[in-house]
């Protein structure tokens, strides 16, 4: 029998504004890291270079990184028990092994050559930097694998507040790590971008994982739970492969747009463009981040959709009136000459992109409520489709872009923004269509 949730006359703006707040703050810390790192490469020699380097290399270990960063998910509705513990425990371990294993050869076989030079096309001036990049930043799939592990025994137990301190350590990190690195040392820009990445994300895993020691000696011991059905490797991994799967989908667009860029007109400074383009798109999409797991708290709420619909859209209008701000305004100059501190050509490319891309929050924020909706009903595989058909979308708008020889930069801001726009309509429709089935349930 269901427990009957507490009746709930009104679910309001404010109430959900306090659950959310913390949690946006927590990734609008994360989202700062990038464009911090390519400021101070923008400071260094070879600037643009070096910029562009970083930011195929951060693209390529995002995209290896891809099946771990649903753990955090996982771990959160899983880490019941000291047996479910240790087999997520095991199941992590594999996860490490097997990305580090693909960053490897990545940077040090013939398949850098495949990827890189073949199918990405980079221009030959990026070849040696990137390969350094992916190098150097070896242990980070591993480490955001234990940190999110970690971080859902933390969440699980009530504990989401010490999620953002690691959040705040790791922006300290990397940031210090970054401006030390371009001040004290020789290296070049893309060994400065890496290291500070890797250093950061490495230290967040050791903070999150003894933050997280207590909770498992004692939530989590063999004795503390009565017996429960014990978790099997089989059903672990059945749980966790479409979260993965929509993960790698999604962080396939980065090699999409970075494929593109690297044949489109003036590739060299396409590439170094994007990076600052999509830092700030990332930033302004940072707070809508948070959404899903909003919506799936306050799912047992009446009236939770239209209550999370309305929020939603206005997080999305305060996002893109962001970008409106730092796009369309005398801030821009501030924005990316003063604070990122790139040339006027690249900044120009940049900015220009962000323009295009104005109503790429609206949209993320109408897909991500949709998404909290959708697993609060644990319906899962929607989500996997619509993120395909978004991918297709964005891969068409890219190759028309390439075929009509159109600058990089915005036509790869304007197929997000369409697709993330299919994607909010097909889940919508998913949505209603189910709306009488679970109304039966």
């Amino acid at each position: 029998m269901q427990a009957t949730p507490i009746p709930s006359p009104n679910l309001s703006q404010k109430r959900i504004f306090a659950l959310w707040l913390p949690l946006a703050a927590s990734w609008l810390l994360m989202a700062v890291e990038m464009p911090y790192i390519s400021a101070a490469l923008a400071r260094m020699n070879e600037a643009e270079r070096m910029i562009a380097a970083f930011g195929l290399a951060a693209s390529l270990s995002i995209t290896i990184e891809s099946p771990v960063i649903s753990l955090l998910a996982t771990a959160t509705a899983l880490a019941r028990s000291h047996q479910n513990y240790l087999m997520l425990r095991r199941f992590t371990w594999h996860l490490m092994i097997l990305t580090t294993l693909l960053q490897a050869l990545l940077a040090w076989t013939p398949l850098f050559d495949v990827i890189v030079k073949g199918w990405l096309n980079a221009p030959a001036s990026l070849h040696q930097p990137v390969q350094l990049g992916l190098q150097l930043m070896l242990p980070w799939s591993a480490a955001i694998a234990w940190r999110r592990f970690r971080q859902g025994i933390l969440i699980r137990y009530g504990h989401s507040n010490l999620v953002g301190r690691g959040s705040m350590l790791r922006l300290l990190s990397s940031a210090g790590s970054a401006t030390l690195l371009a001040v004290l040392t020789p290296l070049p820009g893309i060994a400065v971008g890496a290291l500070a990445l890797s250093i950061g994300v490495v230290l967040e895993a050791l903070y999150s994982h003894w933050l997280s020691a207590p909770i498992v000696r004692e939530r989590l011991a063999p004795d503390a739970h009565p017996r429960q059905a014990e978790l099997g490797y089989k059903e672990l991994l059945n749980f966790h492969w479409p979260l993965a799967a929509s993960n790698l989908l999604y962080l396939f667009t980065q090699p999409i747009i970075a494929a593109a860029l690297a044949r489109s007109p003036h590739p060299e400074l396409s590439l170094a463009a994007w990076p600052v383009t999509s830092g700030l798109l990332f930033i302004s999409r940072a707070p809508e981040m948070a959404l899903p797991e909003v919506t799936i708290a306050l799912s047992d709420e009446e009236h939770h959709q239209a209550a999370m619909r309305r929020f939603g859209w206005l997080v999305g209008v305060g996002c893109s009136v962001f970008l409106f701000t730092l796009s369309f305004t005398p801030l821009a100059e501030i924005y990316f000459h003063q604070l990122i501190g790139v040339s006027s050509e690249l900044a120009a490319m940049a900015r220009l992109g962000v323009q295009v891309a104005l109503l790429m929050p609206l949209a993320m924020a109408s897909v991500v409520v949709s998404r909290g909706l959708l697993t609060a009903q644990r319906r899962t595989q929607p989500q996997a489709i619509a993120m395909a058909v978004e991918l297709a979308a964005l891969a068409g708008v890219q190759l028309a872009g390439v075929w009509l020889g159109l600058p990089g930069v915005p036509v790869a801001a304007a197929g997000l923004t369409i697709a993330l726009l299919i994607e909010a309509l097909m889940l919508k429709q998913v949505l209603r269509r189910t709306r009488p089935q679970q109304a039966g349930l």
